[in-house]
């Protein structure tokens, strides 16, 4: 009796699965349809169990909801069972294995990619975006150039590699020889990755970005949330404001990085009052501010020396859920720092919840030697000696031997200039350039 009521417990267990299963027609759609990695997972594995035969189907869904765990041992797994059943020939399979490499282990990608039997564009602008994430441009343009068909999403690729590794001009210059030797029309895709790298390259870029711009408005693109932001963010980093704030209007929609960016824009150019007019529009909108949003906020505070409304706004970050960020901490040292308020900006040295870096303590320094005030120097200085590196500090040595003269320790400042001269230390000198050419 036992048994029998065993056997009618269990008995429901396989009438919902086959339902559930039924209910999708076969179990790739039900992985496809999973509400989470882990649910798709779960189905991969009961067709393990129940001896379901195994299509590419299947296998592409799992591959796709399981790389988000970006788990190296579940790759694995799943790459021996396609070997097993002889789906590595498959492009569209080969090519999903190799795009879940790129995210958890990109060695492996590597070795996956010189093994794979055949190759689709895709699968070559899959190695171009995983040594972009690498930060290896010289190898991902190779790949670019080996490549025997490229499409607009090589393009696009090779493109953004340049730009998100902050090789601006070299992006721009591929988005060119694109346009003109290629005949390839841009998408949205690559248009946002080149007003990115216009927004850093200031009148070069601001020629090229009202280019793209006039581009998008004669091909009646709608000026999306992603694309406005983008226009906005490259107007404003440019200095034409009066442009970024025509586009602001025109948006239908806008999120916080829209806001974000014609914040950030307005501080950099020292708009601060604009600034801050801004912000409180934006929270009137029901827009609630991010990290970044402070950052703009309080670099404005630094460049008009509103101390109080700096204290207020740092204050607010964490009202917002947020955590200050290294940024933020050393925004309040520079407003305290310019104001001559060195013992709070000690203070906020002191207590901050993170690591200081080397801008924070120059920042610092600076405004003791600003305001001559070696006593307040002369308690980081030996914690900066030991923090500095030679390579990339250079002009910090000079600032600390400059300090130790401000005190009257002649001596010390000697000990700092020999110091320079054993560690081959060069300051890096001022420069300023002209762009010549139409």
């Amino acid at each position: 009796m036992l048994v029998n009521l065993s056997n009618h417990l269990t008995r429901p267990t396989n009438h919902l699965i086959s339902c559930y299963i039924k209910c999708f027609n076969s179990w790739a759609l039900a992985i496809k349809n999973a509400s989470s990695p882990f649910k798709a997972l779960s189905l991969y594995s009961k067709m393990h169990r129940h001896s379901v035969p195994f299509d590419t189907f299947s296998i592409l869904f799992t591959l796709k909801s399981c790389t988000q765990f970006q788990d190296i041992a579940l790759i694995q797994h799943l790459h021996a069972h396609i070997l097993k059943l002889g789906l590595i020939s498959h492009v569209y399979v080969a090519t999903s294995l190799l795009h879940a490499y790129v995210i958890a282990s990109f060695g492996d990608a590597c070795l996956l990619f010189e093994e794979i039997p055949v190759r689709n564009t895709v699968t070559w602008n899959t190695m171009i975006k995983g040594y972009s994430r690498s930060g290896e441009l010289e190898k991902a343009n190779s790949v670019f150039r080996e490549m025997p068909i490229r499409d607009i999403a090589s393009w696009s690729a090779i493109i953004a590699a340049h730009v998100n590794n902050g090789i601006y001009e070299r992006g721009l210059s591929l988005f060119r020889d694109m346009v003109m030797n290629e005949s390839l029309k841009p998408d949205q895709l690559i248009t946002g990755s080149v007003l990115s790298g216009c927004a850093h390259i200031g009148s070069h870029g601001l020629l090229m970005g009202k280019s793209v711009h006039g581009f998008m408005a004669k091909n009646g693109w709608e000026l999306n949330v992603e694309l406005g932001t983008a226009l906005v963010n490259m107007y404003g980093k440019c200095g034409f404001l009066k442009s970024a704030c025509q586009v602001f209007q025109l948006m239908q929609e806008r999120n916080v990085m829209s806001w974000t960016a014609l914040i950030c824009g307005s501080a950099q150019h020292g708009f601060s009052e604009e600034t801050l007019s801004l912000f409180e529009m934006m929270q009137k909108d029901g827009v609630t501010p991010n990290e970044l949003t402070f950052t703009g906020i309080l670099n404005a505070c630094v460049h008009t020396g509103l101390v109080d409304e700096g204290r207020r706004y740092f204050k607010m970050i964490e009202e917002c859920g947020l955590e200050p960020r290294i940024q933020h901490y050393g925004c309040m040292v520079d407003l305290f720092g310019k104001a001559g308020m060195l013992e709070e900006a000690y203070e906020v040295i002191k207590t901050m919840k993170l690591e200081s870096n080397m801008v924070i303590w120059t920042s610092f320094l600076s405004a003791c030697k600003d305001h001559r005030k070696f006593e307040m120097a002369e308690k980081v200085v030996e914690q900066v000696l030991r923090m500095i590196k030679p390579e990339k500090d250079g002009g910090v040595y000079t600032l600390i031997a400059d300090l130790y003269v401000l005190g009257g320790k002649r001596d010390d400042a000697e000990m700092v200039r020999k110091l320079m001269v054993s560690e081959k230390v060069r300051k890096v000198r001022g420069s300023s350039f002209v762009r010549s050419g139409a």
